[in-house]
């Protein structure tokens, strides 16, 4: 659970899970593990389709959500089962409490709920002097801990077996060995008697069948049968969320849900629940059953248009098993309650602003979440606009309003850093790094080498060397970002070499200026759109076929983030769309446009591997242009095992979290140098200055280039 006061407390205790050497080494064999299990589970299903047809039920109950609760309702009470509804934790945590003093129960026994984890509902009895037993064995475990779950659906993944081993010591009383068959058995002995002496079972449920009134529960121990089972009164707790219209739409998220939360192609168990039964235990009486329907924000953000989309959330926390910094310090530290993407907008709206204000900055926007959610959730999107709301709430840090006016005056902005070439000059070393003086007072970025400010920009460069062409074979326009522009222009003028051997007419429009990203990422949205206003102003009077950039982050946001950006703007429309649709990546448009062959080419087979920028590969959906370059153009493609993983750059995100940025771009170059590559190749220049001054730092003799460097060098004189 979150406590930190401020970002800096935040960072401190993000610090001791990077300290925490078996938590990172867990974390990260089941990231590895999780990839493979996953793909092998989803291998003969189009996992397109499912995530649609998921997206399409759960947008329905968020619509609904009045209708399909008075149907369950009645469809329940008709069954025997009473309903209730509670407004928030309190009154949810109050009406079972109530329900546990009515029937004399002294002791509950509980399958895994997320949402009782929501209301602290095990702190409330507790304190009403009733027993409560967690029965899922990861959660018995955390129970006896004292903490709360660090992954939705493997609560206990950060413990080693030895500290469950001296833990169930500590509770049997004897000495254990710490095989885990050995350890399930003790928690097995230890649990069958809390199940035949319960008085509640306390269950949540995985689907709502508004239709029939039942409940359905998904499980792998099988010990929420017992707890629906054997107590005589059974209370289940469930967000409106698990509304849903019939068992038929329930099936299809079963068919998704395992297989997405664990890589599993099947669960052991799925219960239903309809009606109040017979309880032998009980001399034949008929269970007493209660469903207790919460809302706590959740009607809020079903009846807003963006969040809305939350509702889809199938609770399979496949969002935190591909999150980097997940990875790196794991659920306590990335969530409050629930953890991963989804758990930094459940927050917000859940426990509140104080909560989840260190939370949302603490992502990266690598996009991997929105890529593996069963739900097409787009939690990027909508962690950034909580972010944007928390500021606009408390109020904007001085530095994000400077950065942000700085970057709305594109002169002032250009000027400054002109003028940086200058005031580097002390700092400066003959390779093009700045030396270390300055890291006394930016100490905690010295894992990586930080390039200069370029001598000459490539607004200034480009009039020099680009050529009219008379019959051009496609026009484009050029969009350089400001890194490009700046640091890194020789990345631009390798572009220009490249295209102009293959008769592409190229303009380079002034008034363009940085694409705005950096600003979004720290939830300065209104700055944003004016960025974004500047940029489609710049090229609407450019006749051109494409607006090419070489950087991959800048071409997802062009492309993806504007039109959301600008919706509001009816006069824009029409402009975005255009603008939106000619804006394509480096190797897509050498790749898919130029079609450039072997042929063109003169190849040296020096063994390449290759970093896919996280707006590349998820971004804009390129998964192979680039790689299929690099064989074209003659060199040897050796694939690296986490060349889809975040470098952990992540633009302003590396200034704000240093520690966890070094951290994820330390097991990034240990996979590059892995692969025994010469030379590695990416498609964006924030990638470059991460991986390349990581690779610096440490002395290594991987050559790192952009793409299209590696082609233009490679590519034959024109006839």
């Amino acid at each position: 659970m979150q406590e930190a006061k401020n970002l800096k407390q935040y960072r401190k205790d993000c610090q001791q899970s990077l300290d925490n050497d078996f938590l990172r080494s867990a974390l990260d064999k089941f990231a590895v593990a999780y990839r493979e299990s996953r793909a092998n589970a989803f291998s003969e299903y189009d996992v397109r389709q499912i995530v649609e047809e998921i997206a399409e039920i759960k947008d329905g109950t968020s619509a609904n959500l009045t209708l399909l609760y008075e149907q369950f309702k009645a469809a329940a009470e008709a069954n025997g089962v009473k309903v209730h509804y509670a407004v928030d934790a309190d009154e949810a945590n109050k009406i079972i409490a109530d329900i546990a003093h009515k029937t004399e129960s002294k002791s509950v026994v509980k399958s895994k709920s997320m949402t009782a984890e929501e209301t602290l509902l095990n702190h409330v009895l507790e304190a009403e002097g009733i027993e409560v037993t967690e029965t899922d064995l990861g959660e018995y475990i955390i129970q006896l801990r004292h903490e709360g779950p660090s992954h939705m659906v493997l609560p206990a993944i950060h413990l080693s077996r030895t500290q469950v081993k001296d833990l169930f010591s500590d509770v049997t009383g004897r000495q254990l060995d710490d095989n885990i068959a050995e350890l399930v058995k003790v928690a097995r002995k230890e649990l069958r008697q809390k199940f035949i002496d319960a008085d509640m079972g306390v269950t949540g449920a995985n689907f709502a069948i508004a239709e029939s009134g039942t409940i359905g529960l998904v499980t792998n121990e099988g010990n929420a049968r017992l707890v629906t089972t054997l107590p005589r009164v059974h209370v289940a707790l469930m967000g409106l969320d698990k509304l849903i219209p019939s068992v038929d739409d329930a099936q299809k998220i079963v068919s998704v849900l395992t297989k997405n939360a664990t890589g599993q192609a099947i669960t052991s168990y799925v219960t239903w629940v309809t009606g109040a039964n017979e309880n032998k235990l009980a001399g034949g009486k008929a269970r007493e059953v209660h469903f207790v329907i919460l809302d706590n924000g959740r009607k809020e953000m079903a009846e807003d248009p963006l969040f809305s989309q939350v509702f889809r959330c199938v609770r399979c926390g496949a969002c935190a098993n591909v999150c980097p910094v997940y990875r790196m310090v794991g659920g306590h530290k990335m969530g409050h309650i629930y953890i991963g993407a989804i758990g930094l907008i459940l927050t917000y709206f859940f426990h509140g602003t104080d909560k989840a204000k260190n939370l949302v900055q603490n992502c990266i926007n690598c996009e991997a979440c929105k890529d593996i959610c069963a739900g097409d959730i787009d939690l990027p999107r909508l962690i950034k606009t909580v972010h944007t709301r928390i500021l606009d709430e408390g109020g904007h840090p001085l530095p994000f309003t400077l950065l942000s006016k700085l970057l709305k005056n594109r002169k002032l902005f250009h000027s400054l850093l002109r003028s940086a070439k200058w005031a580097q000059k002390p700092m400066q070393n003959s390779d093009g790094y700045v030396r270390h003086l300055p890291m006394i007072f930016f100490k905690e970025h010295d894992f990586k080498a930080l390039p200069t400010v370029a001598e000459k920009p490539f607004r200034d460069i480009f009039p020099e060397i680009n050529q009219s062409v008379e019959n051009p074979k496609v026009k484009v326009g050029l969009f350089s970002g400001c890194v490009q522009d700046f640091v890194y222009p020789e990345q631009m003028v390798a572009a220009v070499e490249l295209f102009a051997k293959h008769d592409v007419a190229m303009s380079f429009p002034e008034t363009q200026s940085c694409c705005g990203l950096p600003v979004q990422m720290m939830g300065e949205m209104k700055a944003a759109r004016d960025v974004a206003l500047q940029n489609i102003l710049a090229f609407e009077k450019e006749d051109v076929d494409y607006i090419i950039t070489l950087c991959a982050s800048c071409a997802s946001h062009l492309k993806h983030n504007y039109p959301h950006l600008l919706k509001d703007d009816v006069n824009f429309a029409d402009k975005v769309e255009a603008f939106g649709k000619k804006v394509i990546d480096l190797s897509s448009f050498v790749h898919d446009v130029l079609k450039l062959g072997e042929s063109d080419f003169d190849g040296d087979g020096k063994k390449t591997t290759f970093h896919s920028p996280c707006h590349l590969c998820r971004g804009l959906g390129v998964k192979s242009s680039a790689q299929n370059l690099i064989k074209t153009a003659g060199m040897e493609y050796v694939k690296a095992q986490e060349e889809e993983s975040c470098c952990g750059f992540g633009g302003t995100y590396s200034a704000k979290f240093p520690e966890l940025s070094e951290q994820i771009l330390k097991m990034k170059l240990d996979d590059i140098e892995n692969t025994g590559a010469e030379q590695l190749l990416t498609d964006c220049p924030g990638c470059i200055m991460q991986l390349r001054g990581g690779l610096k730092k440490r002395g290594s003799d991987v050559v790192v280039q952009h793409t299209v460097e590696a082609l233009a060098t490679r590519s034959k004189k024109k006839d």
